[in-house]
C-alpha cells in the first residue's frame, strides 16, 4: 500500500507528497516528501501497524517531541490512519555516519567531534528521562556542512521513564553489535547503555574496525560480555587521554561508566592533534608517546626512504649516486607529510617502469592511483606493501602479516599483506629471479618488456598469475593472517602458539614447494611476538 501510493505520488494523509525514498529498516520506510500545506521538504517515516510497530512508532514520536536540542532530529508532526503511523521530521541533507566511515571520510579529529555532539544529544535526552537504546553509526546523520554537524536519529526504541516497557522478556531491542553487556544479561536499559553504544561507535571510528563483530551472533555476544579490546592495541599512536576516555565508556560495569554529559566534556577536553613545540625541537609534545611519534612521523619517513631508494637502486633509470639522494628526499618528505611521501614514492617508480615498458608504466599509474586512494586515510602506512620486495630476497615473506599490523583497519592490513606478495612476485619477474613461494623462474621481463600497449601488458601479467596460482593462494593466506592476527594479540601464549601453527600449516599447504625452514622461523617468530605482548 505504501509503495503503490509512493509510486503514484499520491498524497499521504492528503498532505505529504512522496519525492524519493531515503531508506528503510525494521521501523518502516522513510521518504523525502513535500508538505503541500507549508511547501517544506520533510523526512516522512511510515510505519505499519502490524504487531508492536505502530505502538513503537507512536512512542518514538512522543520521545522525539520532548527533545529540543540542535543535535536531535526535530519532529514536526504525528498522524495515523488505519494502516500506518506517519511521523514527519525535519529534513536535513547529508549522509549517515556509517556511510561516511565506509567511505573513509572520518579522521580522528572528526570522530572525536562527532562523538562529542552525540554525547550532547544523549545528555539532553537523559535529562528528560529518555534513553535511546540504539546508538549506532546508521542512526547518526552528518549534515552537509563545512563543519561537523550531527543529528541523532531514530528514537524508535527509546524508552521514556514513565512508560511501561513494550519489550517481551528475552526480546532485546537494538542492534546486537552495539548493545551493552548488561542488556545482553536481560537487565533494564539505563543511560549507561547509551554511553556504551557511543563508546563502541567511537572505538570503531578510531580503529577502523568493529571491536566485537567478526563472527556469528553467539560469538559477538560472548565478546561483548568479555569487554572491548584495548584501543591501544590498534591505535598506539593515539594520546593517552583519548585511549582512557574511550575505555571509560566501554567499562563492563555500567555504574563505572561516565554520564553522557561527562563524556561530552571529556571528549572536548582531549588533544585533537599533536602540536609542534615553538622551540622547533624534534620531540613530540606531551600528549603523545614515543610510540605515537614513531608511528606518525618516523614510520612514513622510513617507508618512503626504503621504497623510493630501493626502486632507484634496483631498477635501471636513475644515474649513479641518485638513489641515495632520492632516499634522503623520500625520508624528509614522508617525515614532514606522510601523504606527500606516499605520492613521492609512487612517482619515483613510474620512470624506471616506463624505461622497461611504456604499457607497463601506464598500467602501474592506474594501479598506483587506486592504491593512493585506498591508503589515503592511512598514508603513514601506505607503503607497507614495499615490505614484499624487501623481505623476499631473505625468504622472510611470511613476516608480512606481522609488518602489516602497522596499518589501521582490518581491510587495509589484509590488502597490504596480499599486495606485498604480489608486488614481490612482479619485481622477481622483472629481475628474472625465482618467484616467491613458487620457486620457478618466469620468462624474461614477464613478457612485457618493450610493450607500448597497456592492455597487452595487463593481459600478460594476468596470464602469468594464472600460470602460477600458488601466488594468488598464498596472497590470500597472508591477507587472512594479517586480518586475523589482531584477534590473537594480548591473548597469551596458547592462542599465539595456535595462530603460529595454523599460519604455518596454511602457508605450507598453499605453497608445498616453498622452503620449510624460513616458514617455520617466520611463523614462530610471529607467534613469539604475540606471546610476549602483555595480556589485556
Amino acid at each position: 500500500m505504501v509503495s503503490s501510493a509512493a509510486a503514484s505520488h499520491d498524497l499521504f494523509l492528503g498532505r505529504y507528497r512522496p519525492l524519493r525514498p531515503l531508506g528503510s529498516g525494521g521501523m518502516g520506510h522513510v521518504w523525502l516528501a513535500r508538505d503541500e500545506q507549508t511547501g517544506l521538504d520533510v523526512s516522512l517515516k511510515i510505519v505499519g501497524r502490524e504487531g508492536k510497530s505502530g505502538h513503537r512508532a507512536e512512542r518514538e514520536a512522543r520521545a522525539a517531541a520532548a527533545l529540543r536540542h540542535p543535535r536531535c532530529q526535530r519532529i514536526i508532526s504525528l498522524a495515523s490512519d488505519s494502516a500506518n503511523v506517519y511521523i514527519a521530521y525535519e529534513y536535513i541533507p547529508g549522509r549517515t555516519l556509517r556511510e561516511a566511515l565506509r567511505g573513509g571520510k572520518i579522521d580522528d579529529r572528526a570522530a572525536l567531534e562527532v562523538a562529542a555532539q552525540i554525547a550532547d544529544a544523549l545528555a539532553h535526552a537523559h535529562r528528560r528521562g529518555i534513553i535511546h537504546r540504539d546508538v549506532k553509526p546508521s542512526n547518526v546523520l552528518l549534515a552537509e556542512s563545512d563543519v561537523v554537524d550531527v543529528r541523532l536519529l531514530d528514537f524508535g526504541l527509546a524508552q521514556m521513564a514513565e512508560f511501561d516497557t513494550l519489550t517481551a522478556l528475552g526480546d532485546i531491542p537494538g542492534t546486537l553489535a552495539y548493545i551493552s553487556p548488561e542488556r545482553l544479561q536481560g537487565l533494564t536499559a539505563t543511560e549507561a547503555a547509551d554511553v556504551w553504544g557511543l563508546g563502541v561507535l567511537l572505538w570503531e571510528a578510531l580503529a577502523g574496525e568493529h571491536p566485537f563483530w567478526g563472527g556469528d551472533m553467539v560469538e559477538t555476544s560472548r565478546r561483548i560480555e568479555k569487554g572491548a579490546p584495548a584501543l591501544e592495541t590498534r591505535r598506539p599512536d593515539l594520546p593517552r587521554h583519548v585511549l582512557q576516555t574511550v575505555a571509560s565508556a566501554l567499562l563492563v560495569n555500567p555504574q563505572r561508566r561516565p554520564s553522557a554529559e561527562r563524556l561530552a566534556h571529556e571528549l572536548r577536553s582531549l588533544p585533537r592533534r599533536r602540536k609542534r613545540k615553538k622551540t622547533g625541537g624534534s620531540k613530540p609534545s606531551a600528549p603523545f608517546s614515543r610510540a605515537a611519534f614513531a608511528a606518525e612521523r618516523l614510520l612514513p619517513g622510513a617507508l618512503t626512504a626504503l621504497a623510493s631508494g630501493w626502486v632507484a637502486a634496483r631498477l635501471p633509470f636513475y644515474p649513479a649516486g641518485w638513489p641515495l639522494g632520492i632516499a634522503a628526499t623520500g625520508a624528509a618528505t614522508g617525515f614532514a607529510a606522510p601523504r606527500a611521501g606516499l605520492l613521492f614514492a609512487l612517482t619515483v617508480a613510474f620512470f624506471p617502469l616506463a624505461n622497461i615498458s611504456l604499457g607497463l608504466a601506464v598500467v602501474y599509474a592506474v594501479v598506483a592511483a587506486g592504491w593512493a586512494a585506498f591508503t589515503w586515510q592511512d598514508a603513514r602506512a601506505g607503503l607497507l606493501v614495499a615490505a614484499g620486495p624487501l623481505l623476499a630476497p631473505v625468504a622472510a615473506l611470511a613476516l608480512v602479516p606481522l609488518a602489516a599490523q602497522a596499518a589501521r583497519g582490518r581491510a587495509r592490513r589484509a590488502v597490504q599483506a596480499g599486495a606485498a606478495l604480489l608486488l614481490a612476485a612482479l619485481v622477481a619477474g622483472l629481475r628474472r629471479v625465482p618467484l616467491p613461494f613458487d620457486g620457478s623462474t618466469p620468462p624474461l621481463g614477464l613478457g612485457v618488456t618493450g610493450s607500448t600497449r597497456p592492455t597487452a601488458v595487463a593481459h600478460a601479467l594476468s596470464a602469468q598469475l594464472t600460470a602460477h596460482p600458488v601466488l594468488l593462494v598464498e596472497a590470500l593466506v597472508l591477507a587472512a593472517a594479517a586480518a586475523v592476527l589482531p584477534r590473537v594479540r594480548r591473548r597469551g601464549p596458547w592462542p599465539a602458539a595456535a595462530f603460529g601453527a595454523a599460519f604455518l600449516a596454511a602457508t605450507a599447504l598453499a605453497a608445498p614447494a616453498a622452503a620449510v625452514l624460513p616458514l617455520v622461523a617466520a611463523a614462530w617468530l610471529t607467534a613469539g611476538a604475540l606471546a610476549l605482548e602483555p595480556r589485556t
